[in-house]
């Protein structure tokens, strides 16, 4: 009895909601993607291809704000930065290089 009148109510077609509603969400998340997850995959891109590509040598800004120049690279993960005025070493991760510097190439010394 309860299955024959969900079938009756079920054979109607729905009349509350135009198919221009459903075009115009299509368009708002073709939209939304085009503008916001396309450039974001993009940049992570970007920033992978930078930090696969760092040497020594290479002028870095990591996420911390620490300015120095790479010294070694210590295995996959780490690297060995100097930082100036007194020459100080660090070891950071490849991961917290957030930017190369403009001066990209710098003179290596000890």
């Amino acid at each position: 009895m309860v299955l024959s009148f969900l079938l009756q109510t079920n054979t109607a077609a729905p009349s509350g909601i135009p198919t221009g509603f459903y075009i115009q969400i299509a368009l708002v998340v073709a939209i939304m993607y085009f503008l916001l997850f396309r450039p974001m995959q993009r940049q992570r891109k970007e920033q992978q291809k930078m930090l696969t590509g760092l040497q020594n040598g290479d002028t870095v800004v990591t996420s911390g704000g620490v300015i120095g120049t790479i010294v070694s690279i210590d295995d996959d993960d780490t690297l060995v930065i100097r930082v100036k005025p007194n020459d100080i070493k660090l070891q950071v991760t490849r991961g917290s290089v957030s930017s190369l510097r403009a001066d990209k190439k710098a003179s290596v010394t000890k």
